[in-house]
């Protein structure tokens, strides 16, 4: 029998990260102090992250090696299997070779504990007793809470209060491993009172949610703020998916054609795509596909400026993919994409056009999700499933074209917590959200006007 699942030993895992930094640094340009809008240096992180984060965040170092602290919690599930979804391709008929690299089996299910354990490390060797962070859907929370038991820190989480209430597993999951977590807007922080007192029924955003979380870490001296998405150390971190992927790739002989992975902040798709981008750079030919949600279409619909990174004003000035700081999108049961901007890494890479971008809309990947977990047997996250929508589309292209192309695509994360949201689908009550363009006009309107040069 031909093979289904790709394996790598345990010597096989990644022993280096790979910074994309040092491949596209003449694209990049530097933060932006939110006081006086010139170049933030790394001093003026030191509040809010530890100082070995900072230094990942600044680097153009291409490989930076990965603690054995790590190394050894990250051998609990890592190297992650790649799979060649051959029932999918029967079912869709298609001359395409599908796989999927599954980041679904970490202890927390999902890809973000690739970058939870090394920031709950670098802050406990550095002192730091407790952290604060915001979480969308409740995978990065539950992520960043079971790295917090595995190093004995505390852990405060701001949960989007829509995913608050429709994901309450995730919740109980962040409490099992010593979590404390609240609905989003709050009434534990300035920001989240604020936010309260002028929308009293918002449904909450990853903007306002990391506001609260930034405020709360710096008016204590035990405690630092983390972050899921977004930054260059986060995306760092996931580069193991893709060092692993192109290990496995090169041990069938096989050569991708598409990668494909959902994009909320970034670190899923940066975690498996960049590893190959300098490949692409010297003339490989192949796509790497960037899966939004059509009702929150940073890539798609966004502006490439500089923005804050959450709707107080608290974070460094950014360049980046923006739908403007205070954009509040629709309560989708992909929670873990509802964020206005976008890594600026990516961001870079999609100016540069070796990004492309689509929007997709909910019940679509609903339906994808169903036909995959039909067809594969696994209940996919509503964020993955975003993948796997696009995943078949490209090899219903296939079909029309008679081309026998490699597409592989990240499952980042799986779906038992998500039950609620298929129940949804299946009674018929979920909602297609296509955002207006006059409320992105609003929201535009309010980013910053900065002078920098870039």
């Amino acid at each position: 029998m031909e093979h289904n699942r790709i394996l790598l030993n345990a010597d096989q895992m990644p022993r280096a990260w790979y910074n994309i930094a040092a491949d596209i640094k003449e694209h990049l340009v530097p933060p932006l102090d939110p006081r006086t809008n010139k170049p933030m240096d790394a001093a003026g992180l030191k509040p809010l992250f530890a100082e070995a984060l900072i230094e990942q965040e600044v680097s153009t170092d291409r490989w930076i090696s990965i603690p054995q602290e790590i190394l050894e919690q990250y051998s609990i599930w890592r190297p992650t299997m790649l799979v060649r979804a051959r029932q999918l391709e029967q079912y869709l008929q298609t001359p395409a070779r599908i796989y999927y690299k599954n980041e679904g089996v970490s202890p927390p299910g999902s890809h973000k504990a690739n970058t939870a354990l090394p920031q709950a490390y670098y802050n406990k060797i550095e002192g730091i007793r407790r952290l604060t962070t915001e979480t969308g859907a409740g995978q990065w929370g539950s992520a960043l809470a079971f790295a917090c038991q595995k190093f004995g820190m505390e852990l405060m989480v701001y949960m989007v209060r829509c995913s608050f209430e429709a994901k309450p597993f995730r919740r109980t999951l962040i409490r099992l491993w010593g979590g404390n977590v609240v609905a989003s807007p709050s009434d534990l922080t300035q920001s989240g009172k604020a936010i309260r007192a002028r929308y009293p029924d918002t449904s909450g955003s990853l903007g306002i949610a990391i506001s609260e979380a930034v405020e709360d870490a710096i008016h204590r001296e035990d405690s630092h703020y983390t972050l899921g998405s977004v930054l260059n150390h986060v995306m760092l971190h996931q580069t193991v998916i893709g060092l692993e992927l192109k290990e496995q790739l090169k041990n069938i002989n096989e050569k991708p054609d598409v990668l494909i992975a959902c994009t909320g902040g970034g670190s899923n798709f940066a975690g498996m795509v960049f590893p190959f981008v300098p490949d692409k750079l010297g003339g490989a030919k192949m796509r790497f596909v960037a899966v939004e949600p059509a009702s929150c279409p940073t890539l798609t619909r966004g502006q490439f400026a500089y923005d804050y990174g959450d709707t107080a004003k608290f974070t460094p000035l950014l360049k980046m993919y923006t739908l403007g700081h205070d954009f509040v999108p629709p309560a989708i049961h992909a929670g873990g994409l509802r964020y206005h901007g976008q890594s600026p890494l990516l961001s870079a890479l999609k100016k540069m056009g070796v990004v492309e971008a689509i929007g997709v809309q909910q019940q679509a990947i609903f339906e994808a999700a169903k036909i995959f977990i039909n067809t594969e047997g696994s209940v996919p996250a509503p964020e993955s499933a975003h993948a796997i929508r696009a995943a078949i589309d490209e090899a219903l292209e296939a079909k029309k074209t008679g081309e026998p192309k490699v597409i592989v695509f990240t499952l980042s994360g799986h779906g038992y917590f998500d039950m609620s949201s298929y129940e949804l689908f299946l009674d018929n009550q979920l909602q297609d959200y296509e955002y207006p363009q006059e409320a992105i006009d609003r929201s535009m309107k309010n980013l910053p006007k900065i002078g920098y040069p870039g």
